[in-house]
C-alpha cells in the first residue's frame, strides 16, 4: 500500500494536481453556469475531467503494486 520512494514525488503531484484541478473545475463550472458563460463552463468541465483522470491514474498505479496481486 505504500508507494516506493523513487516515484513518490510523481504520485504526490498527480494527487495534488488532481484535487486542485477538481476544485477549480467545480468552481469554474458553477460560475460559468450561473453567469451563462459557455467558455467558463467548458474550461471548468475540462478541468474536472483532467482532475478525474489524474486521480484515476494515481489509483491505478497504486493498485498495480499491491502485495496481494
Amino acid at each position: 500500500m505504500v508507494a516506493s520512494t523513487s516515484d513518490g514525488h510523481v504520485l504526490l503531484v498527480k494527487k495534488l494536481g488532481g484535487l486542485i484541478s477538481v476544485i477549480i473545475g467545480c468552481l469554474l463550472t458553477a460560475v460559468g453556469v450561473t453567469f451563462e458563460s459557455t467558455g467558463t463552463t467548458v474550461v471548468g468541465v475540462l478541468l474536472l475531467a483532467l482532475g478525474a483522470v489524474l486521480l484515476t491514474l494515481k489509483i491505478i498505479r497504486r493498485n498495480q503494486k499491491s502485495p496481494l496481486g
